[in-house]
């Protein structure tokens, strides 16, 4: 017993320490029933995101179906190059150009809404921020020591880190959060929503069935409640007998 406890403890530790450092994650409050901001989130990914990221595990043509895009509209928008509707969404980048770019694989993005959550990948969207240390120039409060350039700097504009002083005595003050300097080419406004789609459109890439297995659980649920009245009555005959 005691073997078990402590082995639960060094299991949970990790997390308690993640939680523990963690930072306000911002609500991305994305609606997976909103097709039009799905759509717009397709193309934002393809046309900015898809340069280093795939979608390994999704097809072009599963995505124009879902999110009610015709053929035509698919290829004037989201395919480039020779892709065909039935591709994969994978990159063109190759493994050992992206470590001698950035010094690690590029992470494929299809789970990372169910790795992470979409609220943190909607806050570490918005929470770039200029570090001349770094060797793209930026970091991220979200994810610090960030490997990657900021992508939408053109869209959003020039951030600086906002400090919180260490409690210690001599600590290093620590950066809790970011300000806009230098507007993009969006308002504030205008890139929030445009995140927001991002976001959308990758929560509904990592799970492609989720309003059906929402609605479906719900009927299950439902034929559940009904079988346990009949299912009650039965129990309580077979044992009315029984003292």
């Amino acid at each position: 017993m005691r073997k078990l406890i402590i082995a639960t403890l060094l299991l949970l530790s990790p997390a308690m320490l993640v939680a523990s450092e963690a930072v306000h994650l911002e609500k991305s409050n994305i609606d997976l029933r909103d097709q039009a901001s799905l759509q717009r989130g397709a193309k934002y990914f393809v046309n900015y995101c898809m340069g280093c990221h795939s979608l390994q595990y999704m097809r072009y043509n599963r995505l124009a179906a879902d999110l009610g895009i015709n053929e035509i509209a698919l290829r004037e928008n989201l395919l480039f190059g020779d892709a065909k509707p039935g591709d994969l969404m994978e990159n063109a980048m190759r493994p050992e150009d992206a470590l001698k770019w950035f010094g690690t694989a590029i992470p494929d993005l299809t789970l990372v809404t169910r790795w992470r959550s979409p609220d943190w990948v909607y806050t570490y969207l918005k929470s770039f921020y200029v570090d001349p240390t770094r060797p793209y120039g930026v970091n991220n409060v979200v994810f610090p020591l960030v490997g990657m350039p900021h992508g939408l700097s053109d869209l959003q504009g020039i951030q600086e880190p906002v400090f919180e002083h260490a409690h210690k005595e001599g600590g290093e003050p620590v950066v809790v959060g970011v300000k806009l300097v230098e507007q993009g080419s969006l308002s504030p406004k205008e890139y929030d929503a445009m995140v927001r789609d991002i976001t959308a459109f990758l929560t509904y890439a990592g799970e492609p069935i989720q309003l059906e297995r929402q609605r479906l659980g719900f009927f299950v649920l439902l034929f559940l409640g009904f079988l346990f009245i009949p299912a009650y009555l039965m129990k309580k005959e077979f044992w009315k007998d029984v003292h």
